[in-house]
């Protein structure tokens, strides 16, 4: 799906690295990563002492279209992880 202009910038903020950060009330391990001069991107989060996860990958085309593939979850999930978390 093409992501959102909401989702990329709150995305676009997050530092890259690893960090912890807050959603919906519980504390997550948040790491972010790029590949291929920033043209691949991810993020992967792991609630702590929970089951939680988030993980999926963003592709910047040539054209400037950002694609959103998460990983065996909604995109929903992941938008809202994105646009809720509080870093630390």
């Amino acid at each position: 799906m093409t992501a959102p202009e909401p989702f990329l910038r709150a995305f676009d903020a997050l530092p890259l690295g690893g960090y912890g950060g807050t959603y919906a009330g519980a504390r997550w391990r948040i790491t972010k990563s790029q590949m291929s001069n920033g043209r691949s991107q991810k993020l992967e989060a792991e609630e702590l002492g929970g089951q939680g996860y988030i993980s999926f990958n963003l592709y910047r085309l040539a054209g400037g279209e950002a694609l959103l593939k998460p990983c065996e979850m909604l995109a929903e999930t992941v938008i809202a992880f994105v646009e809720g978390v509080v870093v630390d």
